[in-house]
């Protein structure tokens, strides 16, 4: 495999690579060839994201939650669409 050296990195984005390495459990290297290869992706393709299973499996079960939500007027309208009055 290419070794990968970014020079003159700026501090900042380097500190994000370095978050996302640690809030994953990745070592440097593997967080900088997953990120460069989804950017890829997000630029190659049509920019649609793709989940995996568990990831898919977990946004299923929050929204499955947030259906759930009992109606009230309040928290439970948020992003609802009120159906339109019959005048």
């Amino acid at each position: 495999m290419t070794d990968i050296v970014l020079r003159d990195a700026d501090p900042v984005l380097v500190d994000r690579i370095r978050r996302v390495a640690q809030s994953r459990g990745w070592e440097l290297p593997q967080a900088l060839l997953y990120l460069l290869e989804q950017g890829l992706h997000v630029y190659e393709g049509d920019g649609s994201v793709h989940l995996d299973n568990a990831e898919a499996d977990a946004l299923q079960a929050a929204i499955a939650a947030l259906e759930q939500v009992p109606n009230d007027p309040g928290f439970a309208a948020i992003g609802r669409i009120r159906p339109p009055s019959p005048d």
